[in-house]
């Protein structure tokens, strides 16, 4: 018998900023004219007409150029590689030389720090493009996303890029907006654990992450992208604040980024109590703030509670705001002619200023001289990318039922059907270069060897004889192909149809930024295919490659198996066709609920007693598939819980549980430890995640697997707002949110513990 402790990733000093010299920051900002300031308080951003990669990005005017706007110092360069197509080398040439003419050309010499998207891998043409966050959470696996990090990272630092904007930390709260594809999952344990993960990887290499959308951004009116936020205070410390404490705690990320949203009227681009009563004063963050892309601007344009950019530019940097992004539409003159007339003190200037200072230094550019040759053998997507790639979108998948058809075999004739068969767009997310950049050069090639799932399929079945049907597109309502679809399942002897969404930004896919829906349907005519295919008797596998979860409980009554992939990345066709061939065992958890209706949302699993409907409405909110849930090829039994009997409440509780691989095969099995506080001062969640393993086991082979779990998990905000943990009984079990395979009580004894950001012991360190 196997026995498995303390999962310990890589400590967070690794993470840890050099010391800086802070005599000499301070010599450089005195010496410093406001322009000069200024130019290091904001980015600049070469874009052109047609390349739409931000909210309303036509609304500014194009900015001048470089040379001439950066020659008092500059703070940021924005995407110089993930704006358009360009070749890395020839791009890191360029880079080089611009950054050695900061250092030689202006009067203080210090660089940029650059930035780029990476929350799929670096959004740079042709590199590595991983599993979509959601397929994270599905993972399940803290180790492997700080793998890929550090991969991350490596290449960031490779072509000379500083900071990375990612990860999303929005828990999810309703599947109908369209950036659930970007977030982790709809627990905010989860998602704090592998961002960390995430933040402790990438920083290891040098570079900075960027948490984001600090905070509520998940939370917006109907599943509208940045519709009003109605959260209470409540389930803002409980759930959205969470999993940036952990970050920022446990991983030391150097970086935040402002959420483009209002919570109860409040823009939090302009709310001094979030961007420095809780994230300074409280969590004590020392990295810098950045702005949403032209999240300043709209505290003009779209919230209204500024004149003019002057107006937005000092409410923002009172309220914490260091540098803007992605240009200086608002930190540039408008905030320079605010400060002359004497409407904003000059001293949030320089505190911003120090700010930006400080993490230059950390980030050794203060003494960078870049006199180096820039990289000219540069492959962005090296082989031991790929393998990690591979790995977590294997891990990732997920067997949402099955009645036995998979794995295939013996299968002779196949259709393989649907709009996401052949197509390897649809393996990406909306912050994929493919779909987020690429799509807008159409003359250009991915740069990428990705198999379509079709194509995997295969390869893994070469036996068989497969015929292949779109039957329709993702997004219209063009039935055309529904008959060719009908006639190849009529001659198979199995379908697999390949379904789901299209990633793209602003309502150019189904899924992404700005891409919403009202109701929780596969788009266009997909469901009405799937039933066409259904019609005709024969078997159907339904392979769902999507970035959010959709209402499919028909599907799960009525198909003979389900799969759940949430846009796996460049391996992800592999991993499918693994899975179906079985020569993948699937292992992923869904990180989210599978909802039956659009009518049930928002919906989370954390909802208290009341959120279960049961007799007191005609309309449960049951999901079709709790969060946590996942199917294997082999079944494992959870026995033999033991906790303490009492626990203090400022202490740990140490659980053990037997878990036995009771099937034939070898497998991954997510042991996951779920409690209940059975009595609080203010309503609790019926299941909260406490802790989670992934162990693999052998046939027959059984091991002990051990959680330390601090009291401070089942820390909530009491009626005054104060974080504690209550006395009292406290049930836990292994199994799923809904499903409790072997059960426990322990009841935590002593005072009220009153919890503060240096006793939260959130880290990640502690999954056992």
């Amino acid at each position: 018998m196997t026995e498995i402790g303390t999962f310990a990733p890589t400590e967070p000093s690794s993470g840890t900023p050099r010391e800086v010299d802070e005599v000499r920051l301070l010599d450089l900002l005195g010496r410093m004219t406001l322009e000069e300031k200024l130019g290091q308080v904001v980015g600049f951003w070469e874009k052109a007409d047609g390349e739409s990669v931000a909210p309303l990005q036509g609304e500014f005017a194009a900015p001048a150029v470089l040379e001439e706007f950066a020659r008092h110092g500059l703070g940021h360069l924005t995407r110089p590689y993930g704006t358009r197509p360009v070749e890395a080398a020839e791009r890191a040439a360029w880079l080089w030389d611009f950054q050695r003419g900061l250092v030689t050309g202006t009067r203080l010499g210090i660089p940029a720090i650059v930035h780029e998207e990476v929350l799929t891998g670096l959004s740079a043409w042709g590199a590595t493009t991983y599993p979509t966050p959601l397929a994270w959470g599905a993972a399940f696996d803290p180790e492997l996303v700080e793998e890929m990090g550090a991969a991350i990272g490596d290449s960031m630092r490779l072509l000379g890029v500083h900071q990375g904007l990612a990860p999303v930390l929005d828990v999810v709260r309703d599947p109908r907006w369209g950036r659930v594809e970007e977030c982790i999952g709809e627990d905010p344990y989860l998602v704090g654990t592998l961002g960390t993960s995430y933040v402790r990887g990438m920083q290891s290499r040098g570079v900075h992450a960027t948490l984001k959308h600090f905070v509520g951004y998940s939370g917006s009116q109907s599943g509208r992208n940045f519709a009003p936020v109605h959260a209470g205070p409540r389930e803002v410390a409980d759930v959205l604040l969470v999993p940036f404490e952990m970050a920022l705690l446990d991983g030391n990320a150097r970086s935040v980024m402002h959420a483009y949203t209002e919570i109860d009227g409040v823009p939090i681009a302009s709310d001094p109590t979030i961007l420095t009563g809780i994230l300074r004063d409280q969590w004590g963050f020392d990295g810098t703030v950045v702005a949403d892309y032209f999240g300043i601007a709209f505290l003009h344009l779209l919230h209204h509670v500024a004149r003019d950019l002057g107006d937005a530019a000092g409410q923002a940097l009172e309220a914490g705001v260091d540098i803007e992004l992605p240009t200086g539409d608002a930190y540039g003159r408008p905030l320079a002619d605010r400060i002359r007339s004497g409407e904003v003190d000059e001293g949030l200037v320089d505190r911003a200023v120090l700010r930006v200072l400080r993490q230059k230094d950390q980030l050794g550019l203060l003494d960078a001289t870049f006199d180096d040759a820039p990289p000219t053998d540069i492959d962005l997507d090296p082989a031991e990318h790929r393998e990690l790639a591979r790995r977590l979108a294997e891990e990732s998948v997920v067997l949402v039922s099955n009645d036995g058809t998979l794995p295939l075999r013996g299968v002779s004739r196949l259709a393989v059907i649907g709009p996401n068969a052949d197509r390897t767009e649809a393996l990406y997310g909306c912050y994929s270069f493919v779909n987020h950049v690429l799509a807008q050069h159409p003359g250009f090639e991915a740069e990428l060897d990705a198999l379509t799932v079709l194509e995997a399929i295969r390869g893994d079945l070469p036996g068989a004889a497969v015929r292949s049907v779109a039957g329709c597109a993702v997004d219209d309502d063009d039935r055309t192909g529904f008959d060719a679809a009908v006639d190849a399942a009529t001659e198979a002897e199995l379908a697999v149809l390949v379904v789901g969404d299209h990633a793209g930004l602003f309502g150019r896919g189904t899924s992404g930024e700005g891409c919403d829906r009202d109701d929780l349907e596969l788009p266009g005519v997909q469901r009405q295919l799937v039933e066409a295919v259904l019609a005709t008797g024969t078997p159907v596998v339904l392979v769902l490659v999507t970035g959010r979860p959709y209402a499919i409980d028909w599907a799960i009554q009525r198909c003979a198996a389900v799969v759940q992939a949430f846009f796996p990345g460049e391996e992800g066709a592999g991993a499918i066709a693994g899975v179906l061939s079985g020569r993948v065992n699937p292992s992923g958890k869904l990180p989210v609920s599978l909802p039956r209706s659009a009518g049930a949302q928002p919906y989370s699993y954390l909802h208290p007693p009341l959120g279960e409907g049961g007799e007191v409405t005609n309309l449960p909110s049951t999901p079709a598939a709790p969060f946590g849930h996942g199917l294997s090829y082999t079944t494992f039994a959870h026995e033999d819980l033991s906790v303490p009997t009492e626990v203090a409440t400022d202490g740990s509780i140490v659980a053990e549980v037997r878990v036995t691989n009771t099937g034939a095969v070898p497998g991954d099995d997510v042991v996951q430890l779920y409690g209940r506080d059975l009595v609080g001062s203010v309503t609790r969640p019926v299941a909260q995640l406490l802790g989670y393993r992934r162990v693999r086991l052998e046939p027959g082979e059984t091991a002990t697997v051990t959680f330390t779990v601090p009291t401070t998990r089942l820390a909530f905000a009491d009626r005054t707002m104060r974080r504690i943990v209550e006395p009292g009984d406290v049930d836990l079990w292994v199994g799923t949110s809904e499903n409790r395979d072997t059960v426990a009580r322990t009841t935590l004894v002593g005072d009220v513990h009153l919890v503060s950001p240096a006793s939260a012991r959130w880290t990640v360190s502690e999954i056992g």
